[in-house]
């Protein structure tokens, strides 16, 4: 199919940093959320990244007004008519599959339900859903706008156009697809448990701190420590992953949780977001 109108689902960071790369890209936009204020945020998020592309040389004014006009705000869901859903909402399967399941009601057939989810199964959403064949997953990174990976995630049920669509549909936003079997934590955040959870261990031991562990990780080559990094995912996003593939692949001791991510959490130290985590960003 012809993919020219996109609904992303959920207007959290990731869901309006989709939204952006959505419009950013040439596609008719729909944001939708049911909460107004978080709606607002989201819209006013946009502008400012946009606005800040502009004063970077990296955008021309006009072509900043052309992307605002093809994103729709909206809290209605029967404005939700699109060619493929792409949710990002709350990380909890009956939420999902409600939202797709009222979302297929109003959509031809055709319809792609991609899902965002960095820890749930898109087996298990899928297997609930109206059209399991037309389910996938279509995992973005954050921060959405900068960075070009995105796992399409398969099902046994996801029909191989599914796959092919979405995967010339990330393209066309400027993203590298990469098509992995659905399993818990996919393949990047598979592999980027250990990066977390090993550091998080290393300070439980007192054998560092948050700033030194990033430091030399930063030394060696990589662009963001540890510490920095789930602050900016969210401490909340990134321990439940940590939870949701240490429970699927039946609590490895190397893949435990730490307990101080887990304080962090029930703290609401959340990082950049709530401008309190590892590290302190009130001045920022």
């Amino acid at each position: 199919m012809t993919i020219t109108k996109i609904c992303v689902c959920g207007a959290g960071t990731m869901g309006s940093g989709i939204a952006q790369v959505s419009a950013q890209s040439g596609f008719d936009t729909i944001l939708y959320e049911l909460n107004t204020a978080v709606l607002e945020k989201a819209r006013l998020a946009i502008e400012k990244n946009l606005g800040s592309l502009v004063e970077k040389g990296k955008l021309e004014a006009t072509e900043r007004e052309a992307i605002t006009r093809r994103i729709q705000f909206t809290n209605d869901i029967r404005e939700c008519r699109t060619d493929i859903v792409i949710e990002a909402i709350i990380e909890k399967m009956e939420a999902k599959t409600d939202l797709f399941n009222q979302l297929a009601a109003i959509n031809p057939t055709d319809c792609i339900f991609a899902s965002n989810t960095s820890s749930l199964s898109i087996s298990s959403l899928a297997k609930k859903a109206a059209n399991p064949g037309r389910v996938v997953g279509m995992h973005f990174f954050n921060p959405a706008p900068l960075m070009k990976l995105v796992e399409v995630v398969n099902t046994s049920y996801t029909a191989e156009i599914v796959t092919r669509d979405v995967c010339d549909l990330a393209k066309r936003m400027g993203k590298m697809p990469v098509v992995c079997k659905d399993s818990p934590g996919f393949i990047v955040n598979r592999v980027a448990r250990p990066y977390y959870i090993e550091s998080l261990r290393l300070v439980e031991e007192g054998l560092a701190d948050f700033s030194q562990i990033d430091l030399l990780m930063e030394s060696t080559g990589f662009k963001m420590g540890p510490f920095k990094l789930m602050d900016l995912i969210g401490n909340d996003v990134n321990y439940a992953v940590s939870c949701s593939v240490y429970e699927q692949l039946q609590q490895p001791e190397r893949l435990r949780p730490s307990s101080i991510q887990k304080d962090k959490v029930e703290k609401g130290e959340l990082g950049r977001k709530t401008k309190k985590g590892y590290y302190d960003y009130q001045d920022k």
